[in-house]
């Protein structure tokens, strides 16, 4: 299985920017078979740099999109839109579940959508700090992660990547709020095991989860060799070039 490094870039750039600053990524990133690396631009970039990037060495991911492929939905961008610009959806992110309120009901659609147009959905999955003080978390979890998947047919489990990201460890730069290798091997076995408990052990073993929550280069190796981890979403790292390049230089040597 390949090692997924993914960089969101959430509402930053313009799209000058982001064409400066992925004409260098390309200039610093040798091919790897082994490593996916990931950009998700803003929407607005996402066509120009698609006219820019070199599939080989990098991908390109939407940070959302609205799952109708067309209709009177003033200010969306569709799926159906994004085919064969975008290979890779962020969907379920906590900012849209939190600050967008997106539910349950609307992620599933959204992941269905992204198939149905051969994009592959990066489903987020993640409790809150008080949900985990309660003791919420594996009801929180499987809740999530079996509505973002209920459309999707057992043939199509491995289109899915999930992404683990604790909304408490998101943005944190205190050590306390920082998830640990344990809190995180925990989930990544729970989400291993809901999955075989829906599709049955051998499809689940070929699904991708990622850990997402704080990454950086100080931090990402030792996320990246936590067991059933196969790659990571980057937020705020993934905007300092150097920082990014030196996760996927771990990644790497992870890997080797």
């Amino acid at each position: 299985m390949k090692t997924y490094i993914v960089g969101n870039w959430k509402l930053n750039f313009t799209v000058g920017e982001a064409s400066i600053y992925l004409h260098k990524l390309l200039k610093t990133l040798p091919n790897y078979r082994d490593i996916e690396v990931v950009v998700a631009p803003s929407t607005i970039a996402l066509q120009p740099l698609s006219l820019q990037v070199d599939r080989h060495k990098i991908k390109l991911g939407a940070q959302n999109a609205f799952y109708r492929d067309y209709g009177a939905f003033t200010g969306e961008t569709s799926f159906s839109q994004l085919r064969g610009i975008a290979d890779y959806v962020i969907v379920g992110h906590s900012e849209r579940r939190y600050i967008f309120g997106e539910n349950d009901k609307m992620i599933q659609k959204k992941v269905a959508a992204a198939i149905r147009n051969k994009i592959m959905p990066i489903l987020c999955i993640g409790e809150t700090e008080s949900e985990r003080a309660f003791g919420e978390t594996t009801d929180v979890i499987r809740d999530q992660l079996i509505g973002g998947l209920t459309d999707v047919a057992d043939d199509d489990l491995s289109k899915v990547i999930i992404a683990y990201e604790p909304v408490w460890a998101i943005s944190s730069t205190k050590a306390a709020k920082l998830a640990t290798p344990d809190e995180i091997a925990e989930v990544v076995k729970l989400i291993r095991k809901t999955l075989a408990d829906i599709y049955g052990e051998k499809k689940s073993e070929n699904v991708p989860i990622l850990f997402g929550g704080s990454v950086g280069s100080a931090n990402a190796g030792a996320y990246l060799t936590i067991p059933g981890v196969n790659g990571l979403l980057i937020g705020g790292a993934s905007l300092i070039l150097s920082e990014f390049v030196d996760i996927i230089d771990t990644a790497k040597r992870v890997r080797s």
